[in-house]
């Protein structure tokens, strides 16, 4: 059994197993995006404080 995933206008129809890796990957990459904000959101406040 496939998963159908939409990527823009197409799609493709993927076994479980890559289905699980690309959402893996989407999730590491979300999380590092997320880190990466909070430590510039980090920074900012430091610098109002420091002013």
């Amino acid at each position: 059994m496939g998963q159908i995933i939409k990527e823009g206008n197409a799609f493709y129809e993927i076994d479980d197993e890559c289905f699980q890796r690309l959402n893996k990957r989407k999730k590491e990459e979300e999380r590092k995006k997320n880190m990466v904000k909070g430590q510039s959101e980090e920074k900012n406040r430091q610098r109002r404080r420091g002013k």
